[in-house]
């Protein structure tokens, strides 16, 4: 570790995802949150914290296990009914829906300004998004949703931004990157694990029951809690890629 960040991080500790009580979890696709932080926004739900889902984008081309004859536009209504089942199953009420396309046809000024505008509605203090700087990630859902929700939690404090945007500030402190390489920060989620699994399991068009795909899932995700569970020595955690709002802008060491 270099002087310069050695120092960044005594005199500016990163913040940690539970010391906020007003969340707002954004996925790209119905079951990425569940995916990448679900058992997260279960223990905060659990804990009465006020948590919020977003769903970007609609879901209508994930038919590799969609029951055969089953069409796009079908998609859209049975993956909608499944998130909502799956955020039922993590202690989640609050679920939103940008309603957009799949495969990054939409215009993306579009997703801005919706996003914009549900963080205004929702007021968290923490944003939990996919990382956008993953060097493997090539789903151009998830990149251009980490970044506008990065954009956005630097910007969601500013009145005359987000009044440009059609949206109202936000109390924005941090953005806690989900499905990230390089996390800094690990919340404890002991048995929210199994509330994970279980909204996973909702999402049966994308994850048939006893099916491989649902069988791998499981698996990756059992050991990645136990990776970050003997990284951070919390026994079963998940793992974020977090800034808070002194590592947002023009600190690099931050980032590294």
């Amino acid at each position: 570790m270099g002087l310069t960040r050695a120092a960044v991080r005594f005199a500016a500790p990163l913040p940690r995802p539970e010391q906020f009580q007003r969340c707002l979890f954004i996925g790209p696709h119905p079951d990425d949150i569940e995916i990448g932080a679900g058992a997260t926004a279960a223990c905060f739900a659990a804990e009465g914290k006020a948590v919020s889902f977003l769903i970007c984008m609609d879901g209508r081309f994930g038919l590799e296990h969609a029951p055969a004859g089953t069409t796009s536009e079908a998609l859209i209504g049975i993956r909608r009914e499944e998130s909502l089942a799956g955020a039922a199953a993590l202690g989640v009420k609050d679920v939103r829906f940008l309603g957009l396309s799949d495969g990054g046809l939409y215009n993306q000024n579009e997703l801005y300004r919706g996003m914009a505008r549900v963080i205004g509605e929702t007021q968290p203090e923490i944003i939990f998004a996919p990382d956008p700087c993953v060097t493997s990630e090539c789903h151009a859902d998830h990149l251009n949703v980490g970044e506008a929700a990065r954009r956005l939690a630097f910007f969601a404090p500013f009145p005359e931004i987000m009044a440009e945007l059609g949206a109202v500030s936000a109390p924005v402190q941090a953005i806690a990157y989900y499905m990230t390489a390089k996390p800094s920060r690990f919340v404890a989620v002991g048995a929210c694990r199994a509330k994970q699994l279980s909204a996973i399991r909702c999402h049966t068009s994308q994850f048939p029951a006893g099916s491989e795909a649902l069988r791998s899932l499981e698996l990756y995700l059992k050991l990645r809690a136990v990776e970050f569970g003997l990284r951070s020595f919390k026994g079963s955690a998940e793992g974020f890629r977090v800034l808070g709002v002194t590592q947002m802008h023009c600190l690099p060491e931050a980032g590294r």
